[in-house]
């Protein structure tokens, strides 16, 4: 430690003792790069946080549509989905599978619909949120009323995506939060890269399906080795609230529910830039099941929450000397592009990170060497202070 004052090591020694205290709570605009507790080596640069629990001034329950046209017509449920926070990131579907219902690939006509996404009141025995947002889909005797929104941006490049939600209703119905990208006229099954979290209504309340898509070959055989259906852990079926979290990387994607892994492919991982979309819908078919006439399914969010990386921002991005544009997903520690270092995992306040390390904590580090640092600081600071 030759060269140092002691005023210099009392100093670099209060911010390390206080890194293990505690992490400080910051905005995004303090932070540039993003670890989470599963990607230590990797890096996130941008951070979102959508926040459904406290929208009282927004919360109604629509009546539901009966008729197809006027169901895929309608408009939003509140101004919530108008404000540009929602409008700028998230378009809500109103498209329909009638090409598939005429080409005899499935029986029922589904139709996407704004009025089936909408915020609702927490009328839970001691509720965690005053509302969410509540997905629907509604089985009619002509057709299936169903809810999707997707990301406007395709260019979503890795991520780690989470919902605290839960699926509840009758059986027939499929939810989902995944990822999907389509090169071609959406019947080439090698043009496909998706990622997925499936909750199934006919399935036990315990069973969650996770796959990276395809799941069947040309010929119709399944590729087992895309899929995975799995046993939540004790105490968080679907029906319960829950944080459910893919995790897509260049090596694998990874579903983790509560914080607990529970399956991780690394066959047939996406590979290029993608949107995100969530919904809720059935289709008839051997997947979905057939719903009976009358009955409901709904997917629930308090909140959803993702660090990714992308190629359609300049604050995700990096040109090369040629034009072309790289992810960050490798970017190292030393590059400028990495000073302040946060996480969306060690925060106590769940939307908000913490700084995990800053430009001037690494100085500290280097200079003191940070593996032995929790130990000799504190005897370090005792003998300052007798």
């Amino acid at each position: 430690m030759a060269g140092l004052s002691l005023q210099t090591l009392f100093f670099i020694g209060l911010q390390v003792l206080g890194r293990v205290a505690c992490l400080e709570e910051v905005s995004d605009q303090r932070c540039n790069c993003y670890l989470t507790n599963e990607t230590s080596t990797d890096y996130f640069t941008t951070h979102s946080f959508f926040d459904f629990r406290a929208l009282a001034q927004y919360a109604k329950v629509p009546s539901p549509i009966a008729d197809p046209y006027d169901s895929s017509d309608a408009d939003e449920t509140s101004d919530y989905f108008l404000k540009e926070d929602w409008a700028n990131v998230w378009g809500i579907q109103s498209w329909n599978n009638s090409d598939s219902v005429d080409s005899g690939d499935v029986p029922v006509l589904l139709v996407n619909s704004p009025n089936n996404i909408y915020i609702q009141e927490n009328t839970d025995e001691n509720p965690s949120s005053q509302t969410f947002l509540t997905m629907r889909t509604i089985r009619y005797r002509g057709y299936q009323s169903a809810a999707e929104f997707e990301s406007i941006s395709k260019a979503y490049h890795f991520l780690s995506v989470r919902m605290y939600a839960r699926t509840f209703g009758a059986p027939g119905a499929v939810t989902a939060m995944f990822t999907y990208r389509d090169d071609g006229n959406g019947t080439d099954l090698t043009t496909v890269q998706e990622s997925d979290l499936e909750i199934r209504t006919q399935d036990p309340k315990d069973k969650v399906q996770y796959t990276n898509q395809p799941s069947y070959n040309a010929a119709g055989y399944d590729i087992p080795q895309s899929t995975r259906n799995v046993t939540t852990p004790i105490q968080a079926d679907w029906t319960q609230w829950s944080i459910h979290r893919m995790d897509w990387t260049p090596k694998d994607t990874t579903w983790y529910i509560d914080g607990n892994k529970v399956a991780s492919i690394a066959f047939q991982v996406p590979r290029d830039p993608s949107q995100v979309i969530f919904n809720a819908w059935s289709d008839g078919g051997e997947w979905s099941g057939n719903m009976t006439v009358g009955s409901e399914a709904y997917m629930q969010i308090q909140w959803i929450e993702m660090v990714y990386n992308s190629t359609g921002d300049e604050k995700t991005t990096d040109k090369r000397d040629d034009g072309t544009i790289r992810s960050l997903w490798n970017v190292k520690r030393a590059e400028e592009g990495c000073q302040n270092i946060c996480s969306i995992d060690k925060t106590p306040t769940i939307g908000t990170p913490v700084l995990l390390q800053s430009a001037a904590s690494r100085m500290s580090d280097h200079v003191l060497g940070f593996g032995v640092a929790y130990v000799w600081i504190p005897l370090l600071l005792a003998t300052f202070l007798i």
